[in-house]
């Protein structure tokens, strides 16, 4: 790694919806703990500097309030409004964005990135291991990617996937099923079931 590289802090994508899910994801507890606090304990340990990316109205969330806020200062619903509004705030700094919603995560599938990480690259990214495309959500922002998401957002266009097809960004292959992710209640229950099969 450069020894000019960007410091690199730990952002945990809080703010969603949870739409499909119909009650807060962040809150969904596996294994006996809410699923934001096992992803805060994983980034933590990895990373040593960590925020947790909320909308203003969540700030006083009981579950979120006791964790070190990004508070959303762009409108967009999405993680693109969270990525950006922690550039803004740290704009020299690398973010190792990573989503509350992966109970298969591990911190060696993190250390692995962090490793891997090309400071003179736009970003750093798993691959898909459904769609062969960049993960978003589990990748390292390196400041030089401000620009082209900020462009990207003035333009009404939120896909963070997307961007990373348009900067420069070294994609590692996908790490198993580490990433994969839980949306609908129907999801949850099959995670569950996984989860206590590898208990």
């Amino acid at each position: 790694m450069s020894t000019h590289s960007a410091p690199l802090y730990g952002l945990l994508l809080s703010g969603g919806a949870s739409q499909r899910m119909r009650q807060d994801k962040a809150a969904l507890a596996y294994r006996g703990e809410p699923q934001l606090l096992r992803a805060w304990r994983l980034l933590d340990a990895v990373i040593g500097r960590a925020f947790v990316s909320v909308r203003e109205n969540q700030r006083a969330d009981p579950l979120r309030a006791r964790l070190p806020q990004i508070v959303d200062s762009f409108d967009a619903v999405g993680p693109a409004a969270g990525i950006l509004s922690a550039q803004r705030r740290h704009p020299d700094v690398a973010w190792l964005v990573l989503a509350c919603d992966l109970p298969l995560l591990d911190a060696t599938t993190l250390r692995q990135l962090v490793e891997a990480r090309d400071p003179t690259a736009d970003a750093t990214a798993f691959t898909s291991r459904h769609d062969g495309l960049p993960e978003p959500l589990c990748a390292i922002w390196e400041p030089s990617s401000h620009a082209l998401l900020r462009e990207r957002y003035e333009a009404g266009n939120y896909c963070p996937r997307k961007a990373l097809l348009q900067l420069r960004t070294v994609l590692l292959p996908a790490p198993g099923t580490a990433l994969d992710n839980v949306n609908t209640p129907e999801e949850r229950v099959e995670m569950e079931q996984r989860l206590e099969s590898m208990a």
